[in-house]
């Protein structure tokens, strides 16, 4: 079993920063992609943030050049840096990543529970 645990949201007032973490655990043997997503109240699920196995990162338009995704392999760790908050990034914010358990390097997708980020004054 593999287990996604995020952790680092909160309340915010608009321009400041969080720093969200999204720790694996289990039977990995690797780690492919990994994700953030967020969703907000009454909206879809809309994809956030990307970093490949390589350190590659890619992000959707919306938070280009205020967010940040990173990643500790050792740690089997994903971060995402919030900075230059607004209140449109308000939602649930939830990890995902491919991941194999086994030496067949076949990779399944496995979330988190997801953490709440709120930007309000």
């Amino acid at each position: 079993q593999v287990q996604l645990v995020e952790s680092g949201g909160g309340l915010v007032q608009p321009g400041g920063s969080l720093r969200l973490s999204c720790a694996a655990s289990g039977s990995i043997f690797k780690i492919y992609a990994m994700d953030w997503y967020r969703q907000a109240p009454g909206k879809q699920r809309e994809w956030v943030a990307q970093i490949t196995s390589g350190g590659s990162p890619n992000y959707a338009d919306s938070v280009k050049g205020r967010f940040t995704i990173s990643r500790d392999n050792a740690k089997n760790t994903v971060y995402l840096q919030m900075n230059s908050l607004k209140p449109e990034d308000t939602a649930v914010y939830y990890c995902n990543a491919d991941i194999a358990s086994g030496i067949d390097l076949i990779p399944y997708d496995y979330w988190g529970q997801g953490t709440q980020v709120t930007v309000s004054s």
